[in-house]
């Protein structure tokens, strides 16, 4: 009996080692590149939410009531980024595409997130992030670049600043510029997390990359 027992929990062993063996893929260099972008990126959208979430917390509620109203009738700076409309055009976007509107947003953020209001511990953290990420991105495009699109040259992406933000505003309109701020650097930080998480997922072909 113990040698049927002990037989029989080698080949467990052995069928759960041939298992793992076949639905396992190596790790590449991109795969382990994606990895850390996804990581890096995850981390500022958290910062973008708590340093909208403190902000918010300092207004009165019919502040927040305004603000919001008019955030939801105002446009961010980088919606002239062409970018995919829904998860289904997202899904079908190539992973160059997805990386290539990733770099325009985040190098979109490097200049206006140093006039980002909040704690400086955490205004602090974000700008060098945004260059190790936009960083991260451009090897991962350069990896990808046998596809047929062009990756984005650096000197031929700057950016005007964030609107009229830099401009002397009134109390109520700094007010607004610097809800709007926020708000739309939490909602960029939570595009490109999206999209690399599904330009990452493409590289598992197991993986189910439904949004």
């Amino acid at each position: 009996f113990y040698f049927s027992e002990t037989v029989c929990l080698s080949v467990v062993l052995l069928l759960s080692v041939v298992c793992l063996g076949v639905s396992s893929q190596p790790i590449t260099d991109s795969q382990r590149l994606f990895s850390i972008a996804v990581n890096r990126v995850t981390h500022l959208h958290l910062l973008a939410q708590r340093l909208f979430s403190d902000f918010e917390s300092s207004l009165q509620t019919e502040e927040q009531r305004q603000l919001n109203k008019v955030f939801l009738q105002d446009f961010c700076n980088s919606d002239y980024i062409i970018s995919p409309i829904d998860k289904h055009e997202t899904q079908r976007s190539s992973v160059l595409k997805l990386l290539s509107i990733s770099y325009r947003l985040v190098e979109s953020w490097e200049f206006p997130s140093r006039s980002l209001s909040g704690g400086s511990s955490l205004r602090n953290q974000i700008s060098p992030r945004l260059s190790e990420l936009k960083t991260g991105i451009l090897l991962l495009i350069r990896a990808n670049q046998d596809e047929a699109e062009n990756y984005p040259d650096s000197d031929a992406l700057q950016h005007a600043p964030y609107g009229n933000y830099y401009q002397s505003l009134g109390g109520n309109e700094s007010l607004r510029q610097t809800y709007e701020l926020l708000a739309c650097f939490k909602k960029d930080m939570h595009k490109v997390e999206t999209y690399l998480t599904v330009a990452k997922c493409r590289l598992s072909p197991e993986a189910n990359c439904t949004l």
